[in-house]
């Protein structure tokens, strides 16, 4: 086994597209870490980490001389540093391994809302090329409910920040995350959210209960009633119908997801219903534990 020189702490998280990343923790936890639905830092305390720390985590990995093509920042909150402090790692990285091509970072909208485009702008040149947005919802009584910390127009205006700076937004909206009450709504303003934005890409999650329900119910403000498989289902085909977005690479295939759906929106919107409207007959390519009581 090959040495690496690096020690996480523990629990690490990165998006499925990051698989190949050299993940460099700048920050520990989420400095939020109040959402109702994430159980995934509750375990740490959110700590920034020293400049100094990561410099000499980046310059062991570079004595490696392995070709880096993608570099991830994480934990869950690393887009909370200043523009200073990000840029100063962005600058070690690129200096340090040649061959990066992206950097990219979890990131609360409310964190993008912070920095002014100029600063987006400096920290694209900089290396910043991807932000991956989980805004869960587009509806603010969702948000409210689930302890979010944000709002459809914080959401909206950190999306199109991102957009004048160029800079490349991955967003996720959370199925089921506003239970029966308010599957509706939830599902109609997260598609206008991503209609107003036009993000590049998107995906959708499906709410889990990895501590039971009872939990969620416990810490969810308001009346929260499970959504059913099939009505799972048609939260999502109601979502992606009412989507109007030009040109968004679209992937519903996180672990948490029974239907696989990939393709291009709008081009590929009406074969993305097909699939849905198949699988709610009973016809589709669902995963084996869907199928029973669907």
């Amino acid at each position: 086994m090959m040495y690496f020189p690096l020690t996480y702490h523990e629990p690490l998280f990165r998006p499925p597209s990051e698989a190949k990343s050299l993940i460099l923790q700048v920050t520990l936890g989420c400095s939020n870490n109040e959402c109702a639905f994430c159980e995934m830092y509750k375990t740490k305390k959110f700590t920034v980490r020293k400049f100094e720390e990561i410099k000499e985590e980046i310059k062991k990995v570079a004595q490696l001389q392995i070709p880096i093509q993608k570099v991830f920042l994480a934990d869950g909150d690393a887009f909370v540093l200043s523009p200073k402090r990000l840029i100063q790692i962005c600058n070690e990285v690129t200096a340090n391994f040649p061959s990066v091509r992206r950097i990219s970072a979890y990131a609360l909208p409310s964190n993008i809302n912070k920095k002014s485009v100029e600063e987006l702008r400096q920290l694209k040149s900089a290396g910043l090329e991807l932000l991956y947005v989980g805004i869960e919802s587009g509806d603010n009584t969702v948000l409210e409910n689930v302890s979010k910390g944000e709002t459809y127009q914080s959401t909206k205006e950190a999306m199109l920040k991102l957009k004048q700076a160029g800079i490349k937004a991955s967003v996720m909206v959370l199925i089921g995350l506003g239970g029966k009450h308010l599957t509706q709504q939830h599902a109609l303003n997260s598609a206008k959210v991503l209609n107003e934005t036009q993000p590049e890409f998107a995906s959708t999650l499906v709410l889990s209960f990895p501590y039971g329900v009872e939990k969620y119910n416990a810490e969810y403000k308001g009346e929260f009633i499970e959504l059913s498989k099939r009505e799972l289902l048609k939260e999502l085909q109601l979502f992606i119908e009412n989507l109007e977005l030009e040109d968004t690479v679209f992937r519903s295939d996180h672990a948490s997801n029974y239907l696989v759906l990939k393709g291009r929106l709008g081009r590929d919107k009406e074969q993305l219903l097909n699939q849905i409207d198949a699988a709610l007959n009973n016809q589709g390519n669902l995963r084996p534990e869907w199928m029973r009581g669907l």
